[in-house]
């Protein structure tokens, strides 16, 4: 596995990633890949390379997940956890966990204070993985910013207390 920011492609295939599963899974279309390809552009548009993270994993030349930290966009609650998103072919194999561990790490030092993240009720692989991360539910409502009938979720990581943002058990 390589590790990798941005490189061309990238974008597409993140969103190919996020496509693949989530309208497969779960229905989504139009609204949800434009929704998905606009801040996702935005984000690589704009961030800030000493600030901000945009995390690919390669296998072989095909893109096998990735992960990003918004810390300048993330706005007042802290760093946003972005396009998280392993493929089909690399879920199970630990992939997610070391992608959300190197965006944990990348927050704990460049931004030190909290991480946010939405998402909606259903994905409980990931839920799993984000409550190991110290993530916890902080809210849930009808809203629908995918257009997929799903309840959306906040989960919030408060700041490290003494360097440890992941439970023993992880």
């Amino acid at each position: 596995m390589v590790f990798d920011g941005y490189r061309p492609g990238a974008l597409s295939g993140v969103l190919g990633l996020h496509m693949g599963y989530y309208a497969r899974e779960w229905g989504f279309g139009l609204a949800f890949e434009t929704k998905v390809a606009a801040e996702l552009a935005e984000f690589l548009a704009r961030m800030d390379p000493e600030r901000d993270l945009f995390l690919t994993a390669w296998r072989g030349g095909a893109l096998a997940g990735s992960v990003s930290m918004d810390v300048t966009g993330g706005g007042p609650d802290g760093a946003h956890l972005r396009w998280f998103v392993v493929s089909d072919t690399a879920r199970g194999s630990g992939l997610g966990k070391q992608l959300m561990r190197r965006a944990i790490d990348h927050a704990d030092r460049v931004a030190a204070g909290p991480v946010w993240l939405t998402t909606f009720a259903g994905l409980e692989a990931a839920r799993v993985l984000y409550e190991r991360h110290g993530f916890v539910l902080s809210a849930q409502s009808e809203d629908d910013q995918w257009q997929g009938g799903v309840r959306e979720q906040l989960f919030t990581r408060p700041a490290p207390i003494g360097g440890q943002t992941e439970s023993p058990q992880a």
